[in-house]
């Protein structure tokens, strides 16, 4: 989902920093939660795993060019049901601004947006597990529905900002609005292979039981709230 460069250019781009500073913003928030939950040291060994995995999900993935984006398995639902909203997010964060130091410095002008484009789905769909999923229900007993749910609610996010940006900084044109919708139609491919993703390994951190006190997940996973 990186923007291309020069998609938004000029004094159009200082929208992106105003928007990432908000949500790094409330991802500080968030992290301050996480630490009176588990400790700092919970938090940064969880943002610590998020960030090394986002990079691969960026680098090591297949990722394809597709009309104003790329279409990338970035799994943010996956991180958040595993390791929480905050490690999740700085992860998402980290993981794409050590991607664009290192091997794609041409996305930097971007990063803004990307991180906007991010992290405000996530906060979206930490807010509807709180509305889907029974206080009394751990992550590790998800439905296929509710893993359907957070990872459409999650694309959908990132579809809709990645639209914005190509409307803000190129119009209303036809050939616009065609790379848009084909970026979209592509991009929204990816539920489904998330929602199996989400169970598979939720699957699996359920057989690992001992994990749940560990401090390497978020405690939601094995425990109701």
């Amino acid at each position: 989902m990186h923007i291309e460069p020069g998609l938004v250019d000029g004094a159009k781009i200082g929208l992106s920093y105003a928007t990432a500073a908000a949500a790094v913003a409330y991802a500080l928030k968030l992290s301050v939660d996480a630490i009176r939950e588990k400790g700092i040291v919970s938090l940064v060994v969880r943002t610590a795993v998020t960030t090394a995995l986002v990079f691969s999900f960026f680098e090591l993935m297949p990722h394809y060019p597709v009309g104003v984006s790329e279409v990338h398995f970035i799994l943010g639902s996956t991180l958040f049901l595993i390791f929480g909203a905050a490690p999740a997010a700085l992860g998402l964060a980290l993981g794409l601004l050590v991607q664009g130091l290192f091997f794609a410095p041409a996305d930097l002008p971007q990063y803004g947006m990307n991180v906007t484009t991010l992290l405000v789905p996530l906060f979206a769909i930490a807010a509807l597990a709180e509305r889907i999923i029974p206080k009394q229900t751990p992550y590790v007993d998800l439905k296929y529905t509710q893993a359907l749910a957070l990872s459409t609610a999650y694309q959908a996010g990132i579809v809709a900002w990645v639209a914005f940006w190509a409307i803000y900084g190129a119009g209303f044109e036809a050939e616009n609005l065609s790379s848009i919708a084909t970026f979209g139609a592509a991009y929204m491919s990816v539920i489904i292979i998330e929602p199996l993703a989400d169970l598979a390994v939720l699957a699996i951190a359920k057989a690992l039981h001992t994990l749940a006190d560990s401090g390497l997940v978020t405690p939601r996973l094995h425990r109701a709230a």
